[in-house]
């Protein structure tokens, strides 16, 4: 599903337009991101919970040559998906 396709369906869903459903759902994933920004943690009860993590840096090889290359600690967001979505996931309904 396409952010375009979850707009229209929560849209018709809620009955409003798609222009503010559209802007709605901006305005929520702008606040989640600027959260994990911040190195706060968002919890949608029953859905899931967005964490910043540290990802650290590690090194290696490219493959099929002999040049190194080395990535630094980061922080990545991360989501850990409530028990009642991975239950209703593993139903398929």
């Amino acid at each position: 599903m396409t952010k375009k396709e979850l707009i229209k369906s929560v849209a018709n869903a809620t009955e409003n337009t798609q222009t503010s459903t559209e802007a709605t759902l901006n305005a929520a994933l702008e606040t989640i991101t600027t959260a994990l920004a911040k190195g706060d943690s968002v919890d949608l009860f029953g859905f899931g919970k967005f964490v910043p993590a540290l990802q650290k840096g590690k090194s290696g090889t490219v493959p099929g040559t002999t040049k190194t290359y080395t990535t630094s600690d980061k922080m990545v967001p991360k989501f850990k998906a409530a028990k009642s979505l991975k239950d209703r996931v593993s139903a398929g309904i």
